[in-house]
């Protein structure tokens, strides 16, 4: 299980995530730059201890309605190599030393422990205690066969879009909705989902998905 400190960070996430979260096709805030609180997450583990795995939900009180936004995060000791494009800055961790923060949809660690919760073979942590399972995470999955790999990553309006060569899609929904549907409801159309809660502004509990799993219809 990862360990986690409770020390100073320099810049902060929410500095980092300031300057980086305008430039994504997706984010949906004000002109004068994002107003984030941190509103909720999760965190995986990964098997070989090495990098930190993050999804952080933020506000963003900059525009005519608070936005949510989900943010998968890896934190590495040294650079991800081929990754320059995914990087969203460096910082001092007090106890840890440099760490790389990345957009954490294209790092290969992320990716595989995503597809391990929705198949059942890992299960979401809470984000700021040791060794705790997040019992507010939901996840379902209905496909046969494990969840594939080698991911093409696509920012687009709606989310990331990581999908498969047989057109198998796991996307993350970046600018968060809280859903109609019970916790155990998949989104229309797909085959699983991971859904989480955060805290809006207003102090109230949302709950909506994360991502989301479809897998293309064969031809009759």
């Amino acid at each position: 299980m990862a360990v986690i400190h409770h020390t100073v960070l320099k810049p902060t996430k929410l500095e980092l995530l300031t300057s980086w979260l305008p430039t994504r096709p997706w984010y949906r805030g004000g002109a004068g730059g994002p107003l984030l609180t941190k509103a909720g997450g999760f965190r995986l583990d990964d098997p070989a201890g090495e990098v930190g795995i993050e999804f952080m939900v933020v506000t963003d009180a900059s525009g005519p309605e608070p936005g949510a936004y989900l943010v998968p995060l890896t934190y590495r000791g040294a650079p991800l190599e081929g990754a320059e494009h995914a990087l969203v800055g460096t910082m001092e961790h007090g106890v840890l030393g440099r760490r790389w923060a990345y957009d954490g949809c294209h790092d290969p660690v992320l990716q595989a422990q995503l597809a391990a919760l929705l198949e059942g073979r890992a299960q979401a942590q809470a984000q700021s205690v040791s060794d705790t399972p997040d019992r507010d995470v939901t996840v379902a999955y209905t496909g046969e066969g494990p969840l594939a790999t080698g991911l093409t990553v696509t920012d687009d309006r709606e989310g990331t879009a990581l999908t498969a060569p047989g057109g198998e899609t796991l996307r993350l929904h970046r600018a968060l909705r809280p859903a109609p549907e019970g916790p155990g409801t998949s989104p229309e159309g797909a085959i699983g989902h991971v859904s989480g809660v955060w805290r809006t502004p207003d102090g109230a509990l949302a709950r909506g998905a994360f991502a989301s799993v479809t897998r293309p219809v064969p031809d009759a």
